[in-house]
């Protein structure tokens, strides 16, 4: 009755977002594997998604990323100071942002500047503000803007610095974007599995999701989350190829992935996941250990950020990522898989 009681509480100041209830407790939303503060501007989910926790740690352990936007784990005057370097870098999108202005801008030493920003958001500010002119790119695309401007108004100087940047980040090129981008078809399946239900979504160019979860409806739910304007389509016919390659994997009979993928990143994303990719079957590595593989051995954490926004595990095998005392750490789809994941991997 107690915890029912101070639960009810914690639900009353998520819908106020009451800001003097941020440090008292974290929420995490089921169905997008993200935990928020209290006062998240984020849209509000529905109470039975909702679950409560005491710390970020807690959340994390439980498989929960935390929220870009409020940063949880974050003291709120720094989360404030970088949101307030987010909103000037995105305000200057069609020029090059200096540390030494953006240090300036904020009252801090550049180099300042550039360490908190990496902390709190895990990437650079020049990698966000790449990010940014990305999500314009799609934006006026869907709107119908042509490419030629698009190039402009995000600061590219001619259109091959766009067709450079963008497949891998947006699944296809700006054209092919603008013509279907929000009209995208991805079919799926959900199948029994060794770890539980196994949910498998493609595009036309390869696998863009894979979940794990007791539940199909909260897979159906992230998938959605994840791809709002596309049309979804529960069909297993071109997925069964690449669901036996995964079922065998799962069964210890095939060791290597190989398949396809539709997926977005950062550029910093796509080097963590590459050097995933690249940690022998049956072995292990730390965090710390990824971060010196990709040149950065200062950013841990943004390796660890970038393992729990994984959208396809398995083929980017983020389960044989530990913590540098040996200690299992975190795992969206649940610690226990983890556990058995790697067990498995071992011959145990």
């Amino acid at each position: 009755m107690q915890r029912a009681m101070q639960e009810e509480m914690y639900w009353q100041a998520v819908l106020e977002r009451d800001r003097a209830a941020n440090g008292k407790f974290v929420y995490g939303v089921r169905s997008t594997g993200i935990y928020c503060k209290p006062s998240c501007p984020s849209r509000r989910p529905g109470r039975e998604q909702v679950i409560f926790f005491t710390e970020p740690q807690t959340a994390e352990e439980a498989g929960f990323r935390a929220c870009r936007r409020c940063q949880p784990r974050e003291d709120d005057a720094q989360v404030e100071l970088i949101q307030h370097a987010c909103r000037y870098i995105e305000a200057h999108l069609d020029e090059k942002v200096s540390l030494e202005t953006l240090g300036a801008e904020l009252g801090l030493s550049q180099t300042y500047a550039q360490r908190l920003f990496k902390r709190v958001m895990g990437i650079s500010p020049r990698q966000y503000a790449e990010a940014q002119r990305l999500e314009r790119i799609k934006n006026q695309l869907k709107e119908g803007i042509s490419v030629t401007q698009t190039v402009y108004d995000v600061g590219y100087s001619s259109s091959s610095r766009l067709y450079e940047r963008t497949p891998g980040q947006l699944g296809m090129t700006p054209t092919s974007y603008q013509r279907g981008g929000a009209g995208l078809l991805i079919e799926y399946t959900i199948v029994d599995s060794p770890l539980g239900r196994l949910l498998v979504a493609c595009t036309e160019r390869g696998v863009c999701r894979i979940g794990l979860d007791e539940s199909d409806a909260v897979l159906e739910e992230t998938l959605r989350h994840e791809y709002p304007a596309a049309q979804l389509r529960q069909d297993g016919a071109r997925l069964h190829p690449w669901l036996n390659e995964l079922m065998r994997y799962l069964s210890g009979e095939q060791p290597r992935l190989d398949l396809p993928l539709d997926i977005r990143a950062t550029a910093f994303q796509w080097r963590v996941w590459e050097a995933l990719q690249a940690i022998p079957y049956g072995q292990t590595r730390s965090y710390s250990d990824i971060a010196s593989a990709i040149g950065q051995p200062t950013a841990r954490r943004a390796v660890a950020q970038a393992c729990k926004q994984n959208p396809v595990p398995l083929v980017i095998p983020c389960h044989r990522v530990v913590r540098a005392d040996g200690d299992l750490g975190g795992y969206r789809w649940g610690v226990e898989r983890k556990r058995r994941l790697l067990a498995q991997e071992r011959g145990e």
